[in-house]
């Protein structure tokens, strides 16, 4: 694949990323791909290697050695058709994944990996850009119809594999933009809404009926879809935050991580002033939470103004370089910097909140106290915690936002109506098509997974659309 001896040639080119300080005072995307010839050369690092592990890596299984090779040999419709057998949305993907591909790239055994991330991107906004990427309705209908609940990458993948198959479509979104968290959650800053849109109005032309404003549960119930509709699937995700029950934890100022973002989302689509709503400008704020929620809480804080930004977690520093336990090809369990953390941050972990304290019900101050760990139990994979003695401390915190993760699914409502069976995790449970315990009602993504990345939600909503296919056609 590619030239070679392109991974001995080549060297690794990324984004090109603006500058910090120019890329805080605005909402936009602010990282471009490397030139075209660049881009090729990346292809052409992609080795011979016999077993392609970026593949495994990958969740939806992306044909990685042969769209690099395409590439590089310069022919990028080809690349294209060859992208998008496995992936229904490489312009989601190829900008917010965390590549887990590439960290299962042969070539990252003892060198920068090959850009597969990258090239996914270049290859399908060159589609747009050509005029390849285009709606492509099915020649014909099945005549079954199929609800899906939840318009997140799960629910558009599973609704756009069953348009695919000639069944008719009916997507629900209870918010009043399609497209979930892909919409209200990530940042701008990672991902325009336009980008969505843009693929939402494809499948519209192809055929799929998106009905937004609409809470499967309370504004229609589950006996009227039953009536309508010959096969259901779940794809609300896993919206239950975790919490903080400690001491102060109700006063102003202390929100949920997804609250502030999404409040931020809204804000950015409509061109209100940000003044009216969460804010943090002028602020010391404290992100609880070292993920990928707690990251964007951070670059968003930073684009609002805050005057400082805290980042604590709760777990211990992570390693620079992987541990002898966690080898290649595994995900590394590293530390990792995000583009947030760039822009301006201070960093600690091994910290847990004891309480939270201010004045005339608004939070104030964070106390909390450092832990020191214990060596890693070999059955468990965990390290003991425990209080450092005499470690307590407190910073000023104006505003403090939870990015805990995510317990599961929400229950009142839909799920309740339902009656659905739950694992022991809080997720609705299923067998191995992907059905729920009432029959013709499936489920995909977050809901039934866990919280989890948009690349597996879109692998889980192709798996689900592959089981009701079937069903429907038995």
């Amino acid at each position: 694949m590619g030239e070679v001896t392109g991974f001995k040639k080549y060297q690794r080119f990324d984004l090109i990323k603006e500058p910090i300080e120019k890329r805080k005072k605005h909402w936009n995307e602010f990282a471009s791909l490397p030139v075209e010839e660049e881009l090729r050369m990346q292809g052409a690092r992609c080795m011979d290697c016999g077993v392609p592990f970026c593949q495994s890596g990958c969740p939806v299984s992306n044909i990685i050695p042969d769209f690099n090779d395409l590439v590089y040999q310069d022919d990028w419709k080809a690349a294209f058709h060859k992208l998008m057998k496995t992936n229904n949305f490489p312009e989601f993907t190829g900008r917010v994944c965390p590549a887990p591909c590439e960290v299962s790239c042969v070539l990252a055994i003892n060198k920068p990996a090959v850009t597969i991330k990258n090239i996914e991107l270049a290859i399908i906004e060159r589609a747009y850009k050509e005029g390849w990427m285009k709606a492509t309705p099915p020649v014909s209908r099945t005549g079954k119809k199929v609800a899906v609940i939840g318009s997140g990458p799960a629910g558009l993948a599973c609704a756009d594999q069953l348009n695919k198959a000639g069944h008719s479509v009916t997507v629900f979104e209870k918010n009043e933009f399609v497209g979930g968290l892909l919409t209200l959650g990530i940042p701008n800053f990672k991902m325009e809404k336009e980008v969505v849109e843009r693929r939402v109005n494809i499948m519209r032309d192809e055929g799929i009926d998106f009905q937004v404003n609409v809470n499967v549960g309370e504004d229609i119930n589950i006996e009227e879809l039953n009536e309508s509709f010959d096969a259901i699937v779940l794809a609300g995700g896993a919206e239950l935050p975790r919490d903080i029950p400690i001491k102060g934890r109700d006063l102003d100022g202390i929100y949920y991580a997804m609250d502030y973002l999404t409040q931020q989302n809204r804000l950015n689509i409509s061109g209100e002033d940000t003044e009216t709503a969460i804010n943090a400008k002028g602020k010391h704020v404290i992100v609880l939470g070292g993920g990928d929620t707690g990251s964007d809480c951070i670059g968003t804080a930073n684009r609002q103004g805050a005057l400082s930004v805290t980042n604590y977690e709760l777990m211990p520093q992570p390693p620079r370089k992987r541990d002898g336990d966690n080898p290649w090809p595994n995900w590394s369990f590293i530390e990792r910097t995000s583009t947030s953390h760039e822009e301006g941050c201070d960093r600690l972990y091994g910290i847990m909140t004891k309480r939270f304290s201010g004045k005339d019900g608004k939070v104030e101050k964070l106390h909390a106290v450092h832990l020191e760990f214990g060596p890693k139990n070999p059955e468990t994979g965990r390290r003991p915690m425990k209080e450092l003695p005499k470690s307590e401390f407190e910073v000023k915190a104006d505003l403090v936002l939870l990015a805990l993760g995510f317990l599961g699914p929400n229950k009142p409502g839909l799920l309740e109506q339902l009656n659905v069976d739950l694992d022991e995790r809080g997720n609705v449970k299923t067998d191995a098509s992907h059905m729920t315990s009432i029959k013709g009602v499936f489920t995909a993504g977050d809901m039934r997974r866990g919280q989890s990345l948009v690349v597996w939600a879109i692998n889980e909503g192709r798996e689900t659309a592959e089981h009701v296919n079937k069903f429907l056609n038995t």
